[in-house]
């Protein structure tokens, strides 16, 4: 079973495909999130987010134009660019690709029954994927603090296993561009499509950018109370059955830092994330999406969409409850749920469920 192409992302028709001048790197791009040449005024998360890049070790490779106060500045036109990037060439090579999954306890496995080839896990794929999209995200028209936003939701339709070694070609763009009662939320969207044109992954991430409630071009005012930042997973919280729990280190940002290339300074350790704000580094969104991923029953060679929730952020180090339950095993497999929660405080964390395509 295949999801139809009707039913996957696809460019907007009026967007031009542009490709990168080079393969995106999020060092660089984190390095220069959230900031335009054209002007307008920071945001409070971008003004604290520069000077903590500036002492970072990213200050190193900061241009010359953010070293200093007269670099906070930001676009203020809330109006997305109409551009999609596509970088070929993307391979996942068969050590990273053990190293990704030995971080976030994901069991690799054969692309086939009897084949020698590896398929790659999706949450790898996403890694994949994402410095694509924070090209887009970081480009100085598109007019959302990268640094303050927070991640709402994530969406992804697996549409076919892909091999470890194969070439992947990466298209992303930015979309739906909303008014929320607590900000602005954008879509980014990314495509991974291998040689033939066939798209195999397709991923949709919601983003929050926090305060900013400017006019958004082409959308009459309105407060986005329809939409709220995690439905599912709102009080009262009433924690399910645990059947596992995860014990998280202090450097486990550290660690998903290294494998995914996303070392955004609110999870590396507790003094680069207080000075943006936070109460301490905090686990990747993406780790523990992963995580709650690779503790599902999905079978292989079996398409699968998988969307996961955010709510509260795991603060390092931490201990985690879990609660998976799988509908179903091997053939007879309907679908996944998992939930994970602070145990002291009975806050949730995330809720990923994933269905058959």
């Amino acid at each position: 079973m295949t999801r139809s192409p009707d039913q996957l992302p696809t460019v907007p028709e009026h967007y031009e495909l542009v490709e990168p001048a080079a393969k995106p790197n999020l060092g660089l791009l984190y390095a220069t999130a959230g900031v335009s040449a054209a002007g307008g005024v920071a945001s409070d998360a971008a003004a604290r987010a520069l000077p903590a890049l500036r002492k970072s070790p990213l200050g190193k490779v900061l241009p010359g134009s953010l070293l200093h106060r007269g670099g906070d500045r930001l676009r203020a036109s809330l109006d997305l660019p109409r551009v999609a990037h596509v970088v070929e060439g993307l391979v996942v090579e068969p050590e990273w690709h053990e190293k990704f999954c030995r971080v976030v306890h994901a069991r690799p496995r054969s692309l086939a029954p009897g084949s020698s080839e590896t398929a790659v896990f999706s949450g790898a794929l996403h890694s994949v994927a994402f410095p694509v999209a924070m090209s887009v995200l970081t480009r100085q028209d598109f007019p959302l603090p990268v640094m303050g936003m927070v991640h709402l939701t994530n969406t992804v339709q697996h549409v076919m296993d892909v091999a470890v070694g194969e070439e992947l070609t990466a298209t992303a763009w930015t979309e739906n561009l909303r008014s929320h009662r607590a900000g602005t939320v954008v879509d980014a969207v990314v495509t991974l499509t291998r040689t033939d044109g066939t798209v195999a992954w397709a991923g949709r991430s919601g983003y929050l950018a926090k305060g900013l409630t400017a006019a958004i071009a082409g959308e009459d005012a309105r407060t986005g109370e329809d939409e709220p930042i995690s439905s599912s997973l709102g009080a009262p919280f009433n924690a399910p059955q645990q059947t596992a729990q995860w014990s998280l280190r202090a450097d486990t940002g550290r660690q998903y830092a290294g494998v995914s290339g996303d070392y955004n300074p609110i999870h590396l350790s507790g003094a680069s994330a207080k000075a943006l704000g936070m109460k301490g580094a905090i686990a990747h969104g993406m780790y523990t999406a992963s995580r709650a991923l690779a503790a599902t029953a999905v079978p292989a060679e079996v398409p699968f969409s998988w969307s996961v929730e955010f709510a509260a952020p795991v603060v390092l180090p931490a201990t985690v409850s879990v609660s998976v339950h799988d509908h179903g095993r091997r053939e007879h497999w309907e679908s996944s749920r998992v939930i994970a929660w602070d145990p002291e405080r009975n806050r949730p964390h995330l809720e990923l469920a994933v269905e058959p395509l």
